[in-house]
């Protein structure tokens, strides 16, 4: 599906300023993005409001090459058991690294994502300065609230994968206008960060409109259930149960999202911002600028080959293990799994070519040949990146309700977790049956396998494991050389600690 986009440039050089707007989803192969914007004609007040241009920018930060394409797909996929690196033996001695576990602080994706996440925090620190700075008394309040809190989600999102992938990170709510590693702030607890984020989504959550509520054309734009949403998978690392339960039954309770959307289709081109969709990263591409607005999480994880069969860089493909998980039918495994073996036919009736270096690659990314032809382009710029889906929230349900226990929760968790395989099943009564047990160990195990299914090639599985638990022996089980007390973070870049001057520390095991 096209976007259409609205661009606008401030001040600032670091924000790169795109707003995406929709087509409607029935003629998505036919539509072209129209319309481009620079800051004298942006259309406020018939737009959405004077912080738009900044708000946009980061939003485009969203798709940048540090946030959500290869360090990203890296820490999340790369290091667990569902994904190898891929490509070629020789290709990214970094990616290697983290397949591997031989991490070296030196690691050029690890500093990478570090930057990139905090370059997303400094433009929502940017966006509240600037609404706490309005000269202009006739702004809104409103329009402050709503700006406020889609900064302060994405900033909370920001600092969850921060935290997630290296622990004990600086906390910074006001700009810097140097290096985030210069500005001298110590790091601060997991537990201090796991605080502040709470507070950024909770905010967002409380202030924030349902996505009914905006205009089709904003579609894309951070709304409660997407705040709500985040805030249940935050209690849910923490082990919150309660709390996690709530937010998600929030969610599931809006009317807002349901899994209607067959399971093919979700990752689709006509599957973006549907009644899956919570939380998606807005992309686009057009003959006339076919990568400016677009992101290269597609083109990095497609099939790699020759001519007519070279898609992208090959990376991140489905493991062995992944395979073998599958329960006999499930078709969610065919939408997941490319295979390039002999004789295999992709999701839209094309064979392979001959000779791909690697027997299976990530099927999520896989593009329309139509699309392709409209764009003249195989790489896939124009896909949306699914960050949080709705399927993700109903296991997120089940999960904390069974963690709670007692027999009126495990009958929740029951429904959430059979709903998610009666979407996958289809009309197919002879595969993925109900799960029936009431036994709250049989129950947690087959939930924690529905989410590795559902959500597979998706990068939530190694964060899975580590708060499970059970992230070592997973990984030594796959052969990985997962060092216990260490593995289950990043190492701080050392490019960070020595612009800090040392104040900046390393993780255990990695000094």
């Amino acid at each position: 599906m096209l976007k259409n986009i609205k661009t606008s440039y401030g001040a600032m050089a670091l924000l790169a300023i795109a707003l995406f707007l929709s087509s409607c989803q029935k003629d998505f192969l036919d539509r072209i993005s129209q319309g481009e914007y620079n800051q004298d004609n942006y259309p406020y007040p018939e737009g959405a409001g004077p912080y738009d241009q900044f708000i946009n920018g980061a939003y485009a930060s969203l798709r940048s090459y540090d946030v959500t394409v290869f360090p990203f797909i890296a820490a999340t996929s790369f290091r667990s058991d569902d994904a190898d690196k891929g490509s070629t033996p020789a290709d990214s001695p970094d990616g290697l690294q983290m397949d591997n576990f031989t991490l070296t602080p030196t690691n050029g994706l690890v500093n990478a994502l570090w930057l990139g996440h905090y370059r997303l925090v400094n433009s929502c620190n940017f966006i509240l300065d600037r609404v706490a700075k309005d000269p202009n008394p006739n702004t809104p309040e409103a329009l402050k609230i709503d700006a406020q809190a889609q900064a302060r989600f994405l900033r909370g999102y920001a600092y969850f994968m921060l935290v997630r992938c290296y622990g004990r990170v600086p906390i910074i709510d006001t700009v810097i206008s140097t290096n985030v590693s210069q500005a001298n702030i110590p790091q601060s607890t997991p537990a201090q960060v796991y605080a502040f984020i709470e507070q950024d989504l909770q905010f967002a959550a409380n202030n924030l409109s349902p996505a009914s509520a905006y205009d089709r054309k904003f579609i894309g734009r951070i709304n409660s259930g997407a705040a709500h949403a985040l805030l249940a998978k935050v209690y849910l690392t923490q082990g919150k149960w309660a709390q996690a339960m709530n937010e998600a039954n929030i969610v599931m309770t809006s009317g807002e999202y349901n899994l209607s959307v067959p399971y093919a289709t979700i990752f689709n081109e006509e599957g973006e911002n549907s009644k899956e969709s919570i939380f998606e990263v807005q992309a686009t591409s057009t003959p006339a600028v076919p990568t400016d607005f677009g992101s290269q999480y597609t083109q990095v994880q497609s099939v790699r080959g020759v001519n007519d069969w070279n898609f992208g860089w090959g990376f991140n493909v489905p493991s062995t293990d992944l395979a073998n998980a599958y329960e006999p039918g499930d078709p969610r495994r065919r939408r997941t799994i490319f295979y390039s073996v002999p004789d295999s036919v992709t999701i839209f009736g094309e064979r392979p070519q001959a000779g791909l270096p690697n027997p299976r690659y990530n099927n999520k990314v896989y593009t329309n040949p139509a699309k392709r032809a409209l764009i003249n382009s195989r790489s896939g710029w124009w896909m949306n990146v699914r960050l949080l889906r709705y399927a993700d929230v109903v296991l997120m349900y089940a999960e904390a309700a069974n963690e709670l226990g007692g027999t009126e929760n495990t009958t929740k968790a029951l429904q959430a977790l059979n709903s998610v395989r009666a979407r996958a099943r289809g009309t197919n009564a002879n595969i993925l049956p109900n799960v029936t047990t009431t036994d709250q160990e049989l129950l947690r195990q087959a939930i924690r396998k529905e989410r590795r299914i559902e959500l597979a090639m998706e990068h939530d599985r190694f964060f899975d494991l580590v708060r499970w638990g059970t992230v070592a022996t997973v990984m030594q089980g796959v052969g990985k050389s997962f060092v216990p007390g260490k593995h289950e973070l990043l190492p701080i870049p050392q490019a960070q600690i020595d612009l800090s001057n040392g104040r900046l520390t390393q993780n255990p095991g990695y000094n």
